[in-house]
């Protein structure tokens, strides 16, 4: 029998529950055009890398792998170029190889790219002064929905745009996929990721001579490996990338929901893993009726106001059958709330049975607003979250799976700290913040902090 028929749900029931973060679009027609669209298209990933990515995820799940997760806060369909998306896989790449080398254990690489394009607000709307007057517009939801800039034109929702985040997803994976199919990710040539200001003086000399030392005997060891006659070392010409949004705009992944030939269930085919924000997860609310049904592994994020008994409730209602690879429970705490709030979420399921990854977001849990009203985020909280959240998972029982984080391959001054304190600095900000959202890592910070991981592993 089908699996989402035997629960009554079909890709649209959710149009029947209340739905946060809802999109008020005033032309509907439109909308239909627009959906019916996104159901004719090609899909942009494949069932069969879908349930690759979740046997990865069980095996983490058992300790065996380990998952890092980053990327853009909101992606911008202006950053559909090729260096800013080479920066982003180079990154991940590079902090896989410094885990790898922590862990000695294999790193599932999943980006927060092609796909990221809607993003939650706290508020329908948001008001400034322009010319002296008090202007209200509607805030701004992603490029999926609407523009950044602050004028009624850009800030009114379009329902073409979810046809153009499909079309530039399209475009960032055939190019992802033509980067990996040529050898860019070969784990024989790791010096070929550098970034190209990682040759400046921004990065530390110790954590820049740290990584090339690491590559370097990476690259021997393989080379020694083959000498001996080993085989499958071939298969290290290319690793795996998966793909990962927050399925928000359900408009947009229920268009890109479908049941494939010699497969039970329906897959969500715009990405390998989707996730329910914080915002979204209410268990009678439309997100949670949406994933209920669909055969991705899904993330969920969960924050200090979560309780053992709701976590466990939205599990039944999202997992029940227990599946391996399934779940992947994404921690956003804040760092002055781990010890208090994690360990009986860790204890109850630890004690219930229950199969999940535990990841941790050291981000968005951490705002920080500056004398001058800028939001930031303070790397050193970041880090201290990262080791808290290692420390607990470790004293109940549970292990940490993976991390969870926002950054980017260019030089940004979004997030201050960094560098052993001597990083970006609150007059350091106004230099190159570039998100429209939320901040993230730059290169050297993301750098820094898988390093901070990788010795706490190796520990």
């Amino acid at each position: 029998m089908n699996f989402a028929a035997a629960q009554n749900w079909s890709s649209d029931s959710w149009k029947s529950k209340l739905h946060a973060q809802q999109i008020v679009y005033s032309d509907r027609p439109a909308v239909d055009a627009a959906v019916a669209a996104l159901r004719s298209l090609p899909p942009l990933v494949t069932s069969w890398e879908i349930e690759k990515l979740k046997g990865a995820i069980a095996e983490a799940q058992e300790g065996k792998r380990f998952l890092l997760q980053g990327g853009d806060c909101a992606e911008q369909l202006s950053d559909c170029r090729p260096e800013s998306v080479a920066a982003k896989l180079k990154i991940l790449l590079q902090m896989s190889v410094v885990l790898i080398h922590g862990s000695k254990r294999p790193v599932i690489r999943v980006g927060r790219f092609a796909g990221q394009y809607a993003k939650p607000r706290s508020s329908p709307t948001e008001t400034r002064t322009v010319s002296g007057q008090s202007v209200t517009l509607p805030s701004y939801y992603g490029d999926l929905v609407n523009g950044s800039p602050f004028d009624a034109a850009a800030r009114t929702p379009d329902p073409r745009r979810l046809v153009e985040g499909y079309l530039h997803a399209a475009v960032t994976l055939n190019f992802i996929r033509s980067l990996l199919d040529g050898g860019f990710a070969d784990l024989h040539h790791p010096e070929y990721w550098e970034l190209g200001f990682m040759r400046n003086a921004g990065l530390p000399a110790d954590l820049r001579d740290a990584y090339h030392d690491m590559t370097e005997r990476l690259a021997d060891g393989l080379r020694f490996m083959e000498a001996i006659g080993e085989k499958s070392v071939e298969d290290l010409t290319r690793v795996e990338f998966f793909t990962s949004h927050e399925g928000l705009n359900l408009l947009y992944e229920s268009a890109q929901t479908r049941s494939v030939p010699r497969r039970e269930g329906w897959f969500n085919l715009s990405t390998h893993l989707p996730w329910i924000g914080e915002r979204t997860r209410a268990i009678d609310g439309a997100h949670v009726e949406y994933f209920r049904g669909i055969r991705n592994p899904v993330g969920i994020k969960i924050g200090p106001a979560m309780k053992a008994d709701d976590l466990l409730q939205l599990l039944d209602v999202l997992d029940p059958a227990n599946e391996p690879g399934k779940i992947v429970l994404i921690t956003r705490m804040g760092v002055a709330n781990v010890r208090s709030t994690l360990p009986p979420l860790v204890k109850r399921l630890a004690d219930e049975g229950r199969r999940v990854l535990w990841v941790c977001d050291p981000m968005h849990g951490n705002p920080v607003t500056t004398s001058t009203g800028t939001k930031t985020r303070s790397f050193d909280q970041i880090a201290q979250e990262l080791e808290l959240c290692w420390e607990v998972l470790r004293d109940a029982g549970g292990r940490l799976g993976g991390v969870h984080l926002e950054l980017t391959g260019e030089d940004v001054t979004e997030c201050v700290g960094g560098r052993g304190g001597n990083g970006v600095t609150e007059a350091d900000l106004s230099r190159n913040f570039a998100s429209p959202c939320d901040p993230r890592l730059n290169y050297e910070q993301a750098m820094e902090l898988a390093f901070l991981l990788a010795r706490r592993m190796k520990g």
